[in-house]
């Protein structure tokens, strides 16, 4: 039975249950959030995990991490060590966007050695398989599209990218639309070629019950993509970005009717003065479906920092009621990510998070900062390492330059304004 099912039963589950532990938070408030769709809990019914988390509305906030090759840099050691190092940094969930080399063994790879959920973006193999027959991505067969699908989640796939809400009405206004950099989305950008080159309709918008009902079959989650988010500030909040946030909010309720759990990505890159209104709409015409923000991103001059940029965004969006951020590296522009960027990424991921998270009253977060706040004004550091967010980087810091007196740091020494001597 799935998960969405069993909560609106009012079945026992330990999905549930467990959730609602880690979260401090009833079984009956998660459970009905699961029910009415406002919470997701991605989780394949052919997985054993280590961690579970949800998404979603009154919970904390999460941060997923982005791995997987390129078809210019093909390297699973690396990928797995970049998986090891974004648990360690504190990810609460993995998206394996492979697209060079064996992605199914990449992939068996990943879902062995993660103990957090997984997710993927299917059209990125259906699109590698298309140019290894020697055709062109405006050849991508539904077929083999659904094909792909098919085999990811029966792999153990937790939840899949799936941009539904490109359809040809929308792809009409993109063509007439003045857009400064176009469809930055891979995956979108692989479906406008489709229906341009065709003018077939996307057969994950056409064929959307077919894919309700694998992604019921193994209870996997739709994260239902934005493929027109903007890539541009300049691009924000256009007709084509809400004309497709409109779509994904009628596809979130046909998931629903069919007992389907689902959430909507977001923009990208968007000014600070406009991330509100994207959050206030993508909840009202998502009904409330958990949100799913990449960054965003609130300039787009600021390349090897974009980790910060998007830190900044992140920080707003969940704020205003976003409930799980994919992180941003340093390289995000540039190149292939490595482990610092990983690391990097989650952290800057993770403070935003945490930030939101007190404006949103989530109550171990105010707790947290309550301490870290008592013992830096008790000059005691091992219990501020034990509370800041970023323990290695606490202790690693201070080790460089150490002060004469125990309980200052040497920017102020004796000086310290907090000292009661």
């Amino acid at each position: 039975m799935a998960l969405m099912q069993d909560a609106r039963d009012k079945k026992f589950n330990d999905l549930i249950k467990n959730v609602a532990q880690s979260e401090n938070l009833s079984e009956e408030f998660v459970r009905n959030g699961v029910a009415s769709g406002t919470i997701v809990i991605p989780k394949n019914i052919t997985r054993k995990l280590k961690r579970i988390v949800a998404i979603g509305k009154g919970l904390k906030t999460k941060i997923n991490a982005n791995i997987g090759t390129s078809p210019d840099h093909i390297n699973v050691k690396e990928e797995l060590a970049k998986l090891d190092v974004a648990i360690k940094a504190g990810a609460d969930a993995v998206m394996d966007l492979s697209a060079g080399g064996n992605l199914t063994e990449i992939r068996k790879e990943i879902l062995e050695a993660s103990p957090v959920q997984v997710g993927t973006v299917p059209i990125y193999e259906a699109a590698c398989r298309t140019i290894a027959k020697g055709k062109k991505i405006s050849e991508i067969d539904s077929e083999l599209l659904f094909d792909v699908i098919e085999e990811q989640v029966q792999q153990g796939v937790d939840f899949i990218t799936v941009h539904c809400g490109i359809n040809r009405a929308n792809v009409e206004i993109l063509n007439r639309q003045r857009r400064l950099v176009g469809v930055v989305s891979r995956g979108g950008s692989f479906l406008v070629k489709c229906i341009n080159a065709t003018g077939k309709e996307n057969p994950l918008f056409e064929q959307y019950d077919r894919l309700l009902k694998i992604a019921k079959k193994y209870d996997v989650t739709l994260s239902l993509g934005d493929g027109f988010r903007p890539g541009s500030i300049f691009d924000s909040s256009d007709g084509v970005q809400l004309a497709e946030l409109s779509v994904l909010g009628e596809l979130v309720l046909r998931a629903r009717g069919a007992g389907v759990q689902s959430m909507i990505e977001g923009p990208g890159h968007v000014p600070l003065n406009q991330i509100e209104a994207n959050v206030i709409l993508a909840n009202r015409l998502g009904y409330e479906a958990p949100l799913y923000f990449l960054g965003p991103l609130v300039t787009d001059i600021a390349p090897g920092y974009d980790h910060i940029t998007s830190a900044i965004g992140g920080a707003l969006a969940a704020s205003y009621g976003v409930d799980f951020i994919c992180y941003v590296t340093p390289a995000e522009h540039l190149r292939l990510p490595d482990t610092h960027d990983v690391y990097e990424g989650v952290m800057s991921a993770r403070i935003a998070g945490h930030a939101a998270d007190i404006v949103k009253g989530v109550k171990t977060a105010r707790v947290q900062d309550t301490e870290m706040s008592k013992w830096r004004k008790a000059g005691n550091w091992e219990k501020q390492k034990e509370f800041c967010i970023d323990p290695v980087k606490f202790e690693n810091e201070r080790k460089k330059l150490m002060p004469k007196l125990e309980n200052v740091c040497t920017m102020c020494g004796e000086f310290c304004a907090m000292r009661d001597e």
